[in-house]
């Protein structure tokens, strides 16, 4: 990075000049070129008309929780204890890779014997940017948005491609 103050060539990542100190921290920070980078990089989560959470609770059975997907025609559904707090998820690739062609009797289980536990969540002031990285980083279609360990709202795959899109008309 050359330094704005003296114009020593310094190396990339250094926090402040070699020649005159100068600290080169702020100028270290990506700038958004456009309209969508702009949005990645400051629109807080909920920014993206975020789904109200679908909530079940541990003991609903796999029967009622494919019902609540099918009627609000989500992709998944948050898994709550008693106290509304985000303990799994429960997703369609959940019903693909952990229920079909292996139990027959699962109509009548517990959600909780094939949900994912602890999913990963975000809150509703990080960017949009750090939201698709998570998504991309452990390979999620959906993350829910939580506030003090309560969820709020989901955001899914479908949601950024669609705000993202309408960004580039």
């Amino acid at each position: 990075m050359i330094c704005p103050t003296c114009g020593a060539d310094n190396l990339p990542g250094n926090e402040g000049c070699h020649h005159c100190g100068q600290d080169l921290t702020p100028f270290d920070r990506p700038v958004a070129g456009c309209r969508l980078e702009r949005s990645l990089m400051e629109d807080p989560a909920p920014g993206l008309n975020m789904q109200p959470a679908v909530t079940v609770l541990p003991h609903t059975t796999v029967k009622e929780a494919i019902s609540l997907l099918l009627d609000k025609n989500v992709g998944a559904v948050l898994v709550v204890d008693e106290n509304q707090k985000l303990v799994g998820i429960f997703s369609e690739r959940d019903l693909l890779k952990k229920i079909a062609g292996i139990h027959v009797l699962y109509p009548d289980m517990p959600v909780k014997s094939f949900m994912t536990p602890k999913p990963s969540g975000v809150s509703r002031h990080d960017v949009l940017a750090f939201v698709l990285h998570k998504m991309d980083g452990g390979g999620y279609r959906h993350v829910p948005v939580v506030e003090n360990g309560k969820p709020i709202g989901i955001l899914s795959v479908r949601d950024m491609l669609r705000h993202l899109t309408r960004l580039c008309k």
